[in-house]
């Protein structure tokens, strides 16, 4: 199954998460791209986010975005690069 734009824009929420600080989370503002509004309430149906407009991650949204972060870092270019020496 390839990734559909709606899977790409919460990837794209996920990888906003300070994963070094655990107290700190994401506000997605009423203003904010409805695209970006609509991807954080899918993540919070989904149970990875404590709010409907972002909050914290849960333990399984942790699990989630440390993933998407790890995918973004091998696939970004020079990161790559290296993995394949």
């Amino acid at each position: 199954m390839p990734f559909t734009s709606d899977l790409v824009q919460e990837l794209n929420a996920l990888i906003r998460f300070d994963l070094d600080n655990g107290q700190q989370g994401i506000k997605v503002h009423k203003t904010a791209d409805a695209e970006v509004i609509a991807a954080v309430q899918r993540l919070h149906a989904k149970g990875l986010i404590t709010q409907i407009d972002g909050g914290y991650l849960t333990s399984l949204g942790r699990d989630a975005a440390e993933h998407a972060q790890t995918t973004l870092g091998l696939l970004t270019e020079g990161v790559a690069a290296a993995v394949g020496k």
